[in-house]
């Protein structure tokens, strides 16, 4: 599902707004010309970048590339912004170079060059910021603990302390720290945006929309925040009414700079896929919420494999991934019946659902379940299943995986009940829904509708695994009528002795219930068929034995 990353951009500006040279561009032209000063303030880097270069063409000036390469950064063009600090990167007169360097390859996913380059930046709380992300990036603990006791009680300092928590899936300590720092300047906006992402992790989607809503009545054109207020609409709503909330990002795409891909990217969660392997491959290595969504595509195309290649080199770092991670080692395990695969995906899950953060949520219940049905534990599946119910009600997977536990369990009246509430018609034709359902017919005392499953199915393996199954479930409850027509076909497609000895037990059972006026004396004659059609010997001795009881009971009672 789509799920709003962070966007960790700069606080402050690394130089002043108020410096000669961005007053000179503000008052080029003509009086009614508009201001640099305006732009920024609406946030239009495309603007400010285009009065810049104008401004470059006319009057070259060093501090012109610094604001340029400051927009370029804002609008998400950090190759451009990289390129204008190389330039500048050997004049001792311009300050915090190096650490802006070294923010733009942080932003274009190469770490490790970013902590190179870092080394030769002079010490600078933003040489500290960045050093700690780039130790969670990177996943070394002790750098990251290191630089942790570094950050100061400052605004930028606890963002980024914030930022972290919230990258780990720690979103309450995140909220705590962002509540903090609103009462301590209620003015700053967007710290609400930050805490309704928050709430978005914890599935407070009414909660986060309320709280964001503070931010888009002063802010409607924010890029971030109307991309968070689709993703509450899809939750709470459906993909129509979230696609409908980014309509007005699509429609001024040459403005919206990083936010773009985010939306491209939603856009097709919203649309349940549609275009998916136009957009997710190339978004992979950009957005880390794109590599799950195409595992997901691949996953409900049945391309488990493809699935399994696209995750084997991540290490999952939040629940998202870890569940993915057990998701895709289940269906292959499954698959090549390789306990391997299985232990990989219990232990996911059990990881998941058994942390602190994830106890009580709905994805965490949902992996102690799955972990429990994995282990054959079915009982305890129904705990966490049945505490999650009443959110997953119309949940078609949900659904199918509530039944079959109540169908191990031996609950077939709700098992039945559940698996008719089923609308997906993939699930519907899967051999596990239609035997598991056929079971629970003849468990149920409906072996007729469980016969009527089988002869919907086409001539297959599955079939004739259902076909066993209604004889065995069949004969273990006396409903010996559909036991025989069962054990019957499965004499005439595998001549096996059992089948035989099977279709014998059956037949004696309905006629020892006509015999006992349980069952009608009409269906002697249906039996009568069925031991025509067999080869064996003892057949037409049971078939003598019948037709003698019916002539005697003919007799007695004329």
């Amino acid at each position: 599902m789509a799920t709003p990353i962070m966007i960790l951009s700069r606080v402050k500006p690394a130089i002043s707004a108020t410096n000669d040279s961005a007053a000179s561009v503000g008052d080029a032209g003509s009086d009614n010309a508009p201001k640099f000063e305006d732009y920024l303030k609406k946030r239009d880097y495309t603007g400010a970048m285009t009065l810049l270069e104008f401004m470059q063409m006319q009057e070259p000036d060093m501090n012109i590339d610094l604001w340029m390469s400051y927009c370029a950064f804002h609008q998400g063009n950090y190759k451009k912004a990289l390129s204008i600090y190389e330039m500048l990167k050997n004049k001792p007169e311009v300050d915090n170079v190096v650490v802006n360097l070294a923010c733009c390859y942080f932003y274009l996913g190469m770490y490790e060059e970013s902590k190179d380059l870092l080394q030769k930046a002079p010490n600078s709380g933003l040489k500290t910021r960045l050093n700690f992300h780039l130790s969670h990036k990177l996943r070394d603990e002790g750098a990251l603990m290191e630089h942790h006791e570094q950050l100061q009680d400052v605004l930028e300092d606890q963002l980024s302390l914030a930022a972290i928590h919230y990258l780990r899936a720690h979103y309450q300590e995140a909220i705590d720290i962002y509540k903090r720092l609103l009462l301590q300047n209620r003015n700053n906006l967007a710290l609400n945006v930050y805490v309704a992402l928050c709430y978005y992790k914890l599935d407070y989607y009414d909660v986060s929309q309320e709280v964001l809503t503070l931010y888009l009545n002063q802010y409607p054109d924010s890029v971030i925040a109307t991309n968070l207020k689709a993703c509450n609409h899809f939750r709470l709503y459906k993909g129509s009414v979230a696609e409908n909330e980014l309509r007005s990002i699509v429609e001024q795409s040459a403005n919206v700079g990083f936010g773009y891909d985010l939306v491209k990217h939603n856009l097709v969660v919203f649309r349940d896929g549609e275009g998916a392997m136009q957009v997710f491959p190339s978004l992979v290595d950009v957005i880390p919420e794109a590599r799950l969504n195409l595992v997901i595509h691949y996953l409900r195309n049945d391309d488990i494999k493809e699935a399994y290649d696209l995750l084997q080199d991540l290490q999952p770092a939040v629940p998202q991934e870890y569940i993915l991670k057990g998701v895709v080692n289940a269906a292959l395990g499954q698959e090549l019946n390789s306990p391997d695969h299985i232990k990989t995906a219990e232990e996911c899950f059990q990881l998941v659902g058994s942390s602190a953060s994830e106890c009580d949520t709905i994805d965490g219940r949902q992996c102690m379940a799955a972990f429990f049905f994995l282990a054959g534990q079915f009982e305890e599946v129904l705990v966490y299943l049945s505490s999650i119910k009443s959110f997953l009600h119309s949940d078609d997977t949900f659904n199918f995986n509530f039944a079959q536990a109540k169908t191990a369990s031996n609950q077939f009246k709700e098992a039945e009940e559940i698996f008719l509430l089923i609308q997906n018609a993939k699930i519907k034709e899967s051999p596990i829904y239609i035997s598991n359902l056929a079971r629970c017919y003849v468990m149920n005392g409906k072996p007729e509708l469980a016969w009527e499953l089988y002869l919907k199915m086409e001539s297959s393996a599955e079939s004739f695994n259902l076909l066993l199954l209604i004889a065995n479930d069949c004969y273990k409850m006396g409903q010996f009528w559909y036991a025989a027509k069962a054990f019957d076909m499965l004499d005439r497609l595998d001549p096996n002795p059992e089948f035989w000895e099977g279709k014998r037990g059956a037949i004696a059972g309905v006629f020892q219930g006509v015999v006992a006026q349980k069952f009608p004396v009409d269906m002697l004659g249906d039996v009568l068929q069925l031991l025509r059609s067999s080869t064996s010997t003892q057949a037409d001795q049971m078939a003598k034995v019948i037709r003698q009881w019916v002539k005697e009971t003919r007799v007695a009672g004329s």
